[in-house]
């Protein structure tokens, strides 16, 4: 059984809620729900330019192999959008920079070219990222310049 965790920032903290829970929030805002060590759904506002929901490790459509899962991604907005949002709480920061920087963490809607099962593999040389959603998660908050909530920190 993998992790699972929702939490939101809000006001200069984070809150954890429970499982999937998104109760009405004050922009500016962003959420995580961490679906099984596979899934992070990342919802932020304001959106700017993005939809305001990207992904982390798969999308729903590629996890369920549903594609009324989630709706379509599209990654480069959601890196605009997010990096939009980063900019209105780091003002004097570097958008396309950091739009660059997330862009790597952004799961798009088909099977990630990273991690995938190899026996002969050294288990040893395998990012925990690639293989935790959590992982992937607390590294995306921190470029974010967001505190980790504890319990993602920890896995």
């Amino acid at each position: 059984m993998g992790f699972f965790g929702t939490y939101a920032y809000e006001h200069g903290s984070w809150k954890t809620l429970s499982e999937g829970e998104l109760p009405p929030l004050e922009e500016p805002f962003l959420w995580i729900d961490i679906h099984d060590s596979d899934i992070t759904s990342v919802v932020y506002a304001p959106a700017g330019v993005g939809s305001g929901v990207a992904y982390l490790g798969l999308t729903p459509r590629t996890y369920f192999e549903n594609p009324n899962a989630s709706d379509p991604t599209d990654v480069l907005r959601e890196a605009a959008g997010l990096a939009a949002w980063w900019a209105s709480q780091s003002p004097s920061g570097d958008a396309a920079a950091k739009q660059a920087e997330l862009l790597a963490y952004l799961a798009a809607d088909e099977n990630p070219d990273g991690f995938e099962w190899d026996e002969s593999e050294d288990v040893d040389e395998i990012d925990d990222g690639d293989v935790f959603v959590e992982v992937k998660t607390a590294r995306f908050l921190a470029a974010l310049d967001l505190p980790v909530p504890y319990d993602v920190s920890t896995g």
